[in-house]
């Protein structure tokens, strides 16, 4: 090959290795906590990377009207209520929070500030075959959680009732990169990351056309190079 054939082929090279380094910043597969989030009293799981547990108690609270019976996740105060109106010193469960210990993607870690910034709670109705003997015996399903009411459609005050959430994501593509050897935020505003990767492929301007833009010249200049590398070949071989 001649000097020019092999300068336009090292240059077409060159203009493919940025698109290879990049292509390894783009995750591959989808997040993977270490182990399960689980709620040790009651034996739920969470499928995904958190898990919450809400407790709350039947009350009395006092208003200028009168008494009202509230669902309160916090004691009520009721000492200086009516002895009728009095609640129970304590709630005996309390509303915990768990998060997954290490979460990675592709075998590499992904940054907590990914699970705060971009982590949504929703609710959830988990299975209650782990139940241990002595909660199965106070509470029964009541909708997507549990209620230790004998009548759920007429709860007592000091009755419980407990729902559950998880922690999910949205699809990462788009809005993460391999930075240090861990999963972080793109370094322009996650906002933006999140319109870009949202954007519908069916748009006119698309949110990444500039950086396409941009790529598009290289190649032309390497095309053109081949052109004039093969031009200076064929006219050496024809006899003078």
């Amino acid at each position: 090959m001649k000097p020019a054939a092999w300068f336009a082929a090292a240059v077409l090279i060159s203009l493919c290795l940025p698109s290879t380094a990049r292509a390894q910043d783009v995750p591959l597969g989808a997040p993977q906590p270490a182990q399960s989030v689980r709620d040790p009293e009651f034996g739920v799981v969470a499928r995904h990377f958190g898990l919450e547990r809400r407790v709350e108690m039947l009350q009395w609270q006092r208003r200028q009207a009168g008494y009202w019976r509230v669902w309160s996740e916090q004691p009520i105060d009721s000492t200086r209520f009516d002895v009728d109106r009095r609640n129970p010193p304590a709630i005996p469960l309390r509303s915990r929070r768990w998060l997954a210990a290490a979460i990675t993607v592709d075998g590499k870690p992904l940054d907590p500030a990914v699970i705060t910034l971009l982590g949504r709670w929703q609710a959830f109705r988990p299975s209650f075959s782990a139940l241990p003997g002595n909660l199965a015996a106070t509470f029964q399903p009541e909708g997507d959680g549990l209620g230790s009411a004998e009548n759920p459609l007429e709860p007592r005050i000091g009755d419980l009732r407990v729902h559950w959430r998880e922690l999910i994501l949205p699809p990462l593509d788009g809005r993460i990169e391999l930075r240090d050897g861990r999963w972080q935020l793109r370094s322009r505003p996650p906002s933006a990351a999140i319109a870009a990767a949202d954007t519908d492929v069916n748009e006119s301007v698309p949110t990444d056309a500039p950086s396409q833009r941009r790529w598009w010249w290289p190649a032309a200049i390497a095309a053109l190079l081949l052109c004039i590398a093969a031009l200076v070949a064929w006219r050496r071989r024809q006899p003078r």
